[in-house]
């Protein structure tokens, strides 16, 4: 075993009062057999405050013991059930678009009346078929777009209130430009 070696942080900025930080670090490799180390244990002491800090018992200390083949690490292994990896999702904005395109088919069809009947047979509000609804103003450049959106774990940038003002643009071309606008962003940010 190797004596000891006590350390002084460096981190120290001309002007700025900051504690000295004191470190030892302890490597301990038992034999099991005669030639051979069958387990590494590394003890890890730290001070905090200044030179002298290990006699005035200022000290906590990690001791970690492994097989000599794995690596120590200061991180403790997980607790309890580790949580099920996140199921890649359809967008939100993909699913009010198809569901706007399915009430306006039965409007067309007749089944459903008014965009009131559809609230009532799907138990939301006729505001908030409304707002759906107004996803068949977009460009067929952008519902083609939005339709063809990949499944993902992350929420999508691109959802149906950023794209409400969009909608509301009376002009495709006006409507296109704004969306570019809006894709260059997320491939920026």
């Amino acid at each position: 075993m190797m004596a000891p070696r006590t350390s002084r942080s460096t981190n120290r900025l001309s002007g700025v009062a900051e504690p000295e930080v004191w470190f030892r670090i302890v490597h301990i490799t038992l034999e099991g057999k005669v030639g051979s180390a069958t387990y590494r244990e590394q003890t890890v002491e730290i001070a905090l405050g200044p030179e002298g800090a290990f006699e005035n018992g200022n000290i906590g200390i990690l001791t970690r013991r492994v097989p000599t083949g794995q690596v120590v690490s200061a991180v403790p292994p997980p607790r309890g059930k580790p949580k099920p990896p996140k199921v890649p999702r359809t967008p939100q904005i993909v699913e009010f678009l198809r569901k706007a395109i399915e009430w306006q088919a039965l409007l067309e069809s007749g089944e459903a009346k008014n965009q009131s009947d559809i609230a009532r047979r799907e138990g939301v509000s006729r505001v908030r078929v409304c707002q759906v609804m107004c996803m068949l103003r977009l460009a067929p450049e952008i519902q083609q777009h939005i339709l063809a959106m990949p499944e993902t774990i992350r929420r999508p940038v691109i959802t149906e209130r950023v794209l409400r003002p969009v909608a509301q643009l009376p002009d495709i071309a006006d409507q296109n430009a704004r969306f570019q606008k809006l894709i260059e962003q997320v491939i920026q940010g």
